[in-house]
C-alpha cells in the first residue's frame, strides 16, 4: 500500500513539473489541447495540463553563415517550440531580375521583419520564412520589371519603400510585419558596366570642357572690360587735356588780343602764327630735304613783316603777359 502511495505522489510531482513551462523573454509558445489551438504562452512561468496540452513545434530561422556562396542557401530552417518575437533578418541570395528595357541585373535584398501574432504565423502559413522569401522574389521581379536600368540604379530608396509596402500588406494576414527592405547590391552585366564607365568618363570630360570654356569666357570678358575701362580712361584724359589746352590757348589769345589794339593787326598775327606752326610740321619730317612753299608764301612773309612792325610799335613784354 505504501508503494502505491509513493508511486502516486511521484506521478503527481512529475506531472506538476511537466505542467510548468518557462518561456524566455521575447519568445512565445503555442499550446494545443487535444490537437486544437488552446492558448499562447508569453514570457515567464506558465502552467499547462500534462498529457492534454502539447507544445506546437514551429519553424525556426537559424543563424546564417557569413561564408556562403552567392547562389547557395541563404536560410537555415530548423524546428523549435519557441516563436521569436524580435525583429529578424532574411538575407537572400543574389537573383537575376530583368528590367523594363530587357537588361538582366543581379540584386541582393535584405528584409527586416517581426512576428506580431504568433498564432497566425503558425496556423495561417506553413513556413513563413520560406513564404516571405518566395514572396520577396516575385515582388522584386514585378517592381524591377516596371523600371528601366537607369531608374533602377538611381531609385533604390523608391524601390525599397515600394517593396516594403507590398510585402507588409501581403504578410499582414500571417501575423508578420515587414519593417523595411534594403537592396544591398544592384549589379548590371559586365558589358553594361563598361558602357556606364565610358559614359561617366565622357560626362566628366564634358563637365571639364564646360568649366574650361566658362573660364575662358570669363577671362575674355574681364580682359574686354579692362580694355574698355583703359580706353575710357584714356579718352577722358585726352578730353580733359584738350579742354585744358583749349582753355590755355583761349587765355593766350585773349591776352594777345588785349595787347593788340587794332583788329586788323590781331588777325594778321593769328594767320602768321598758323603759318609758322605749319612750317615747323613740314620741316619736322624724317627725310624731308625739300619744302614746298605754297603760292601764298608772299602773304606769309608779309604777315611776318607785319608782326615785326607790330612788335616795333608795342612793347614785347606787354604782349606776352
Amino acid at each position: 500500500m505504501s508503494y502505491i502511495i509513493i508511486a502516486i505522489v511521484l506521478i503527481i510531482v512529475f506531472s506538476f513539473f511537466l505542467g510548468i513551462r518557462i518561456v524566455p523573454e521575447a519568445k512565445a509558445v503555442i499550446i494545443e489541447r487535444l490537437g486544437k489551438y488552446h492558448k499562447t504562452l508569453s514570457s515567464g512561468i506558465n502552467v499547462i495540463i500534462p498529457f492534454l496540452d502539447k507544445v506546437k513545434t514551429v519553424p525556426e530561422l537559424k543563424a546564417q553563415s557569413s561564408k556562403r556562396a552567392n547562389n547557395g542557401p541563404q536560410m537555415i530552417i530548423g524546428n523549435t517550440k519557441y516563436i521569436d518575437l524580435r525583429e529578424q533578418v532574411l538575407d537572400y541570395p543574389k537573383q537575376n531580375v530583368i528590367t523594363k528595357d530587357n537588361v538582366t541585373v543581379a540584386i541582393d535584398a535584405v528584409i527586416y521583419f517581426q512576428v506580431i501574432d504568433p498564432k497566425r504565423s503558425v496556423y495561417e502559413i506553413v513556413n513563413y520564412p520560406i513564404a516571405i522569401e518566395k514572396l520577396t522574389q516575385t515582388t522584386l521581379r514585378n517592381v524591377i520589371g516596371e523600371l528601366e536600368l537607369d531608374e533602377t540604379l538611381t531609385s533604390r530608396d523608391t524601390i525599397n519603400n515600394k517593396l516594403q509596402l507590398i510585402l507588409d500588406e501581403a504578410t499582414d494576414k500571417w501575423g508578420i510585419k515587414v519593417n523595411r527592405v534594403e537592396l544591398q547590391d544592384i549589379i548590371p552585366p559586365d558589358d553594361i558596366k563598361k558602357q556606364m564607365e565610358k559614359q561617366m568618363s565622357a560626362e566628366r570630360e564634358k563637365r571639364a570642357a564646360i568649366l574650361y570654356a566658362e573660364g575662358q569666357k570669363q577671362s575674355a570678358i574681364l580682359q574686354a572690360e579692362g580694355v574698355k575701362e583703359a580706353l575710357i580712361n584714356r579718352a577722358t584724359g585726352d578730353r580733359e587735356a584738350a579742354i585744358l589746352r583749349a582753355q590755355g590757348e583761349a587765355k593766350a589769345i585773349e591776352a594777345v588780343k588785349a595787347a593788340i589794339e587794332s583788329e586788323e593787326n590781331y588777325v594778321q598775327y593769328l594767320v602768321a602764327m598758323r603759318y609758322i606752326d605749319t612750317f615747323k610740321e613740314m620741316a619736322a619730317g624724317k627725310d624731308s630735304k625739300l619744302i614746298y612753299m605754297p603760292y601764298e608764301a608772299s602773304g606769309v612773309l608779309s604777315s611776318l613783316g607785319g608782326i615785326k612792325d607790330l612788335f616795333l610799335d608795342k612793347d614785347l613784354s606787354k604782349i606776352m603777359k
